[in-house]
């Protein structure tokens, strides 16, 4: 009598993958090394099995070949994979930890982001990459100019300003160092264009995603955090409440409690950072209006009385993280609360 594949797991890897199958009984029916081009052909095999799962630790794109397949594909965290391995670092181990992972009825996973929402995660990523390498070319600019004494205001205005000295020529430092820092501006320039271009990218896809669109009515978040949470979270209902989502970003404190005791320290930052960046900078400028009109923000203001200015930031990014949840799971535009 054949025996039902229930569970099938893949730990994947650059060329090599493992894959783990167990059968109804929990015995083990495959334990097999593959290379990357007989992945696919033996799932086929499998995929025509009925009563099947699919658990892998990683990877997106094998994800989607396997769901058009019929598989049902679970991606887990490599961190939550871990405390299953009984012993040692070995693929064949890895692929046992996630069969054993993926019958947790507590598991966490991932969902499979589409094409389309990974291409405009690469676009998120190449230009928070330009805008860091920008960043290191104004510092290096500023570092090699005050060397001969010049010294202008921080931020773009200043570094307008200084390209301008240097090529009206009020300025003159040596010829090989007049070299050197048109070689940094010329830089910059070609950065700027590339940024501005990415922006324009990330724009136009914000304006033809729904969820982004509602995620943008929420004060803090603009076209550039509303896209990347709308393509980084495909699914909002893999996230039980909105304080499971803050979590998943690392904007929660850290517990260290015992004995009853309730500690909290700082929070945690163990999650995506880039997401938790911009809801941070969008806080930023919330907390500016608020100083301005704390009428607006009766929450913020109260906060205010009690905690320093970045705490209270990171607080009301927090908060910020679990409306942008709430918009999602109910597919709701943003509306204020009354005062």
């Amino acid at each position: 009598m054949q025996q039902d594949v229930v569970t099938v797991c893949v730990d994947l890897a650059k060329n090599v993958f493992q894959v783990h199958v167990i059968g109804a009984d929990g015995k083990v029916l495959v334990r097999r090394q593959l290379r990357r081009g007989e992945v696919l052909k033996v799932l086929l095999i499998v995929a025509a099995v009925p009563g099947r799962d699919g658990g892998m630790r990683v990877g997106a794109p094998l994800g989607r070949e396997l769901l058009a397949l019929g598989h049902d594909v679970r991606l887990m965290p490599p961190a939550y994979v871990k405390p299953y391995v009984k012993r040692g670092k070995a693929d064949a181990a890895n692929a046992e930890a996630i069969c054993e992972a993926l019958t947790r009825p507590t598991m966490r996973f991932v969902a499979v982001k589409s094409v389309d929402q990974q291409a405009v995660l690469m676009l998120h990523r190449t230009r928070d990459l330009l805008v860091r390498q920008r960043t290191a070319l104004i510092n290096a600019l500023r570092a090699h100019v005050s060397e001969y004494g010049i010294v202008t205001s921080r931020g773009p205005g200043g570094v307008t300003a200084l390209m301008k000295l240097l090529h009206e020529g009020q300025e003159k430092p040596p010829a090989y160092a007049r070299s050197a820092l048109h070689t940094i501006g010329t830089q910059l320039r070609s950065l700027a264009s590339e940024v501005d271009r990415l922006e324009t990218l990330i724009l136009a896809w914000h304006r033809a995603n729904d969820t982004s669109r509602r995620l943008a009515t929420i004060p803090g978040i603009g076209p550039i955090t509303a896209s990347a949470i709308a393509a980084a979270v495909p699914d909002a209902s893999l996230f039980r409440s909105g304080r499971q989502f803050a979590t998943w970003l690392g904007l929660t404190p850290r517990p260290h409690s015992s004995g009853g005791k309730e500690r909290l320290g700082g929070i945690s930052k163990q999650g995506d950072g880039y997401l938790r960046k911009l809801l941070v900078v969008g806080a930023t400028a919330v907390m500016r209006m608020a100083y301005k009109d704390a009428s607006r923000q009766p929450w913020l203001a109260r906060l205010l009385e009690r905690k320093p200015v970045k705490i209270a930031t990171v607080g009301l990014a927090n908060k910020t993280a679990r409306i942008a949840w709430a918009v999602m799971a109910r597919k709701e535009v943003y509306a204020a609360a009354a005062a």
